[in-house]
């Protein structure tokens, strides 16, 4: 341990030691502190930073705030705040942005004088991201003047020196990643970055955001946001490309108990729902008690609204997920002193949370609906859809339960089951055709794998509610061989393989049957997605024979590279679908797990998986077309 540092300032006490020892915690468990050392940890130094920064905003001294990545994946983030403390703190006898650096738990974050509310990890994040970079320099203007301070490995390099005068006031923290730490890469992806600068952006109405890239000076690429309707032009951003129920997006806001509630609701034609929670500006994936409030209050609003203007038949009265059909919705909090369930914040446990966002949105919400009585009937009458498709999907349902997979003669037949009753250990084949079937059941190890062939095109789901998918034969035949149920019935225990393989032609009719079957999942099974059960098989494209040696080439590259190795003359066949190859060669290069490429679809990313959904399998023609120019390039292994 290098203890040079600590003699500057003439003693080397106790205060000293714990500080050293707090930093090479975080350098020696890491993971403890940003959730991971690959890239999303990578991408998570930048979000402390900026953090620090929105909380300046939040609490009323900044409206800009910029991030840059500099050549060599250098980090530079910008504020116009009030500029970190420079006077010397009282504990530490050191200047309070040097303790702000070095010292865990250190900030401004627990008086709750100098912020409200903080999307910062309990005032760690500075000192975190400072012990976790190979060198971090701060440069503070403040009061007139201008202050540089640097840190390498978390260490004080250069002493907070006054560098000259200013009229601006604010704060530049610039750092590079160690790459002793982050070994996987040290590579940011501008698109990750970008993305969640936007978020930002619309989480805080009125603050600017800017991100730039000019790590290759020829292309430098640059991105301005800043959003005066907030959340509410976060809806019209998520639903622009999908057909409005209501052009008007409802928006509630308000501050109840120091709790700031900001929602925008718009639903649209389709029949998924997607509300997106937020505690302090921080997405929380599985909810928690303000979209619990929120849900609540929609469907008593919604329910009230109904009766008193008489649109329900006698005695008809909505659930849930009636009044969530096609639903866009963000629901935002701003808490002063969140709870989360568990440490990676997915979801808020905050009860207070569920009053206010119950109170402001009750209010809101029933007012918007007597203002807009076209928008309040549209939706009224949708919900009854929903629920009248609900309970014929039940019927569906019910009578796809009664028949076990093998009752029905039809079904029985199509299905090619594997002998071990071990859902760990077995695989299913979606495969498309009788004619890839046939090679696939002849060429498979019966052992574990299973093979179901479709025939013709599954249902489009993005176009139909569940009662019709249910009464699509080859959907039935999925959820039957699946056996996790599907809905709000589905359940992972009871799934019988663990491997859902998508096998389809390499051409645009297979990429097109994919996509089907993908929106499908996504729509009615997404947890079988999340828990990585769903895989895409990739057959090879062509097959090169020279005399009795055979190799395969899964992409023109492959192809190439096998070319160059051979002198002669070789035989190529380019393979147009899965049809014509024999079981041996399907076997050899597509089913063998010990030589088989499989893809795992994931869903790290619902919102950007829904929009291009949404895009490729919705009603709305131009952005379709829109897509499919700008991705033309990508077309050739379209995998989404």
């Amino acid at each position: 341990m290098d203890n040079n540092h600590n003699h500057n300032n003439g003693t080397y006490d106790a205060s000293n030691i714990q500080i050293l020892e707090g930093l090479e915690a975080v350098k020696k468990r890491p993971g403890m502190y940003i959730g991971t050392t690959g890239p999303r940890g990578l991408h998570h130094l930048v979000w402390e930073i900026v953090d620090n920064s929105v909380d300046e905003a939040l609490a009323g001294y900044a409206d800009s705030i910029s991030v840059e990545i500099l050549p060599g994946n250098i980090i530079r983030v910008e504020d116009n705040g009030r500029g970190i403390p420079v006077d010397i703190h009282p504990k530490t006898k050191r200047p309070s942005v040097e303790t702000v650096y070095t010292v865990l738990h250190a900030g401004g974050k627990f008086d709750h004088q100098s912020y409200k509310v903080s999307g910062g990890l309990h005032g760690v994040g500075a000192s975190v991201v400072n012990a976790l970079s190979e060198y971090l320099d701060i440069e503070i203007h403040k009061d007139g003047k201008i202050y540089e301070i640097g840190f390498q490995h978390g260490f004080v390099k250069k002493e907070l020196t006054y560098v000259g005068d200013t009229d601006k006031t604010g704060t530049i923290v610039t750092f590079l990643a160690d790459p002793l730490v982050f070994t996987e890469s040290q590579v940011y992806d501008f698109e990750i970055l970008r993305n969640r600068i936007q978020q930002l952006a619309f989480l805080n109405k009125g603050i600017r955001f800017t991100i730039k890239d000019s790590r290759d000076t020829g292309n430098i690429i640059f991105k301005d946001y800043r959003y005066e309707g907030g959340v509410r032009e976060y809806v019209e951003f998520l639903n622009k490309t999908k057909e409005l129920l209501h052009p008007m997006v409802a928006y509630f806001e308000g501050e109840e108990e120091g709790i700031t509630v900001e929602i925008a609701m718009q639903y649209n034609t389709e029949y998924s729902s997607n509300i997106y929670p937020f505690t302090n500006n921080i997405t929380n994936p599985e909810g928690g008690t303000h979209e619990e409030g929120f849900k609540m209050t929609l469907t008593r609003v919604i329910n009230n609204y109904g009766r008193n203007s008489n649109i329900f038949r006698k005695d008809e009265s909505l659930l849930g997920e009636d009044t969530r059909e096609g639903l866009v919705a963000i629901v935002s909090v701003k808490h002063p002193d969140p709870q989360f369930e568990g440490q990676t914040k997915a979801k808020l446990g905050s009860s207070d949370a569920r009053r206010v966002v119950n109170n402001i949105m009750g209010a809101g919400l029933e007012r918007f609906l007597l203002e807009n009585p076209a928008a309040a009937r549209s939706i009224v009458e949708k919900a009854i859809m929903a629920q009248r498709a609900r309970i014929a999907a039940k019927k569906a349902r019910e009578a796809t339960r009664r028949k076990s997979p093998l009752d029905s003669l039809g079904f029985a037949s199509k299905l090619a089951d594997c002998r071990t009753k071990d859902s760990t250990k077995s695989e299913i084949y979606i495969v498309e055709g009788d004619s890839a079937g046939g090679s696939a059941k002849q060429g498979r190890d019966s052992e574990y794998q299973a093979i179901l062939p479709l025939r013709g095109k599954v249902l489009n789901v993005e176009k139909a509610r569940l009662d019709k998918a249910l009464g699509n034969k080859e959907i039935l035949s999925m959820i039957q061989a699946f056996g996790t149920g599907i809905g709000d019935e589905f359940n992972i225990a009871s799934a019988r393989y663990h491997k859902i393989i998508i096998m389809t032609d390499a051409d645009v009719d297979g990429a097109h049957i994919r996509t089907l079957l993908l929106t499908f999942f996504y729509r009615y099974m997404p947890e079988l997605i999340v828990k990585g059960y769903v895989y895409i098989a990739q057959p090879p494209l062509f097959k090169v024979q020279q005399g009795k040696m055979i190799e395969y080439a899964y992409e023109e590259k492959d192809l190439d590279i096998i070319l160059a190795r051979l002198t002669g003359k070789p035989v190529i066949q380019r393979y147009k679908g899965l049809g014509e190859m024999n079981p041996e060669q399907l076997w050899d290069t597509t089913m063998d797990p010990n030589t088989r490429t499989l893809l795992q679809v994931n869903l790290e990313d619902a919102m950007e998986a829904d929009m291009v959904f949404s895009m490729l399998m919705g009603e709305d023609v131009t952005t379709r077309r829109e897509f499919i120019q700008n991705n033309a390039e990508y077309v050739r292994n379209l995998d989404i």
